[in-house]
């Protein structure tokens, strides 16, 4: 039998994995706490959730547009104006089956074989999955907790070649929780002027999850504009991870065409009664996501405290997302109580899984090597005895 060598080269979902993992050691009978997960530990809004039964129970049922509804593309344009200050047509917006099938959506849409697409490090663990499906070289930018994990104008600059086709930006970020400002993003865009062969996907997944910070949207920038494709979701904001709604805002009409094409012969377009849903999710009642925003904040402060109280362990206060991503450099080289040496980032969270049931997500699939990421997404109960675990872990290790 003969199998894509194409798709055997490319990683599961290391996230995705982990979460398994968990599972299947639970099913196994064993004592083991997930941190895994980039899912709100929320219920999706009574008022989104109404809205979709009510459109299921009146038979909205059938093939939608492959495009979006043209109710929800109206509301993505009334909300990009609202809380963005983006200005679109419901001509420039296509809805997908979930944030990540937009994002694929593109990158097969930009990438021709050997294209390169540049990746700031740490990413979301699909972005580099996606640049090879579509057979394109991914160039990492390298950040570190001195930066913040954020990259500065010179590293870009660098980066950038007349090969350069995209370019990912994500802020807030998974998985650091890293978020640039205005002053940030601007000395980057003179540098994205220089190169106007080159677009930039904007993730803004995480928008709504911020502290203290204004969130701020790439395609603000008129120099810029037109390259910036708007990609974003309702799984986040909206604790509607199940519900597999995303969507791209460009005024390359050129680009939603061939991410239309690609869209039309896959998934045909996305849930129609989960649209309905999505209409009133981004209608003006706001409150639940705000409420939900303050809660994960609670969580943010309480679990930075006790990760800073851990001796060596590096690691900013995120400004936006669930995650932590502490630099565990200073443990790796140690030795575990039955003798075996921790010589990367892998073999740690290894051992904290064996030692003390603690599963977190090994930084190698975010593009780094002595990080992991830690998400907030969970009760308090669950995290304090996940922190308790990861301190007990650390400890043993000399």
């Amino acid at each position: 039998m003969s199998y894509s060598h194409l798709i055997a080269s490319i990683e599961e979902s290391a996230t995705l994995g982990i979460a398994q993992k968990v599972r299947e050691l639970k099913s196994q009978g064993r004592d083991v706490i997930g941190l895994t997960l980039g899912e709100p530990d929320f219920d999706t809004p009574e008022h989104i959730r109404t809205a979709a039964k009510e459109a299921l129970d009146g038979g909205y049922t059938h093939y939608p547009p492959v495009t979006g509804l043209p109710e929800l593309k109206e509301a993505i344009v009334h909300k990009l104006k609202r809380d963005n200050s983006l200005a679109y047509s419901t001509a420039n917006v296509m809805v997908s089956t979930g944030a990540k099938q937009s994002l694929y959506n593109v990158v097969l849409a930009k990438v021709n074989p050997g294209d390169e697409v540049v990746i700031p490090a740490p990413f979301w663990v699909s972005y580099e999955a996606m640049v090879r499906f579509a057979q394109g070289k991914p160039v990492y930018i390298p950040t570190s907790v001195a930066s913040e994990y954020k990259i500065s104008p010179e590293q870009l600059d660098e980066a950038l070649t007349e090969k350069t086709r995209l370019m990912f930006f994500n802020s807030p970020s998974n998985p650091s929780g890293s978020m640039y400002n205005r002053e940030e993003m601007a000395a980057l865009v003179a540098v994205l002027e220089k190169y106007p062969h080159v677009s930039i996907i904007s993730d803004e997944i995480y928008e709504y999850i911020t502290y203290g910070k204004k969130h701020e949207s790439l395609g603000t920038f008129s120099s810029i504009f037109d390259r910036v494709i708007t990609v974003n979701g309702f799984a986040k904001g909206f604790a509607m991870t199940g519900w597999r709604l995303g969507y791209i805002a460009t005024v390359d009409k050129t680009l939603l065409g061939l991410c239309s094409k690609i869209q039309g012969q896959s998934t045909s377009g996305a849930n129609a009664f989960a649209q309905k849903g999505a209409v009133v999710a981004l209608g003006e009642y706001m409150e639940p996501t705000y409420k939900m925003r303050d809660e994960l904040l609670k969580r943010r402060d309480r679990v930075y405290t006790r990760l800073k109280a851990i001796p060596g362990v590096e690691l900013p206060l995120p400004d936006g997302a669930f995650y932590f991503y502490p630099d565990f450099a200073p443990y790796l080289g140690k030795r575990s109580p039955d003798g075996k040496q921790i010589e990367n980032i892998d073999q740690l969270c290894l051992y904290l899984i064996e030692e003390e049931g603690l599963a977190l997500v090994t930084g190698s699939a975010f593009g780094t090597q002595s990080h992991a990421r830690l998400s907030y997404a969970y009760s308090d109960e669950i995290l304090d005895d996940g922190l308790s675990r990861l301190e007990r872990g650390l400890g043993k290790l000399v």
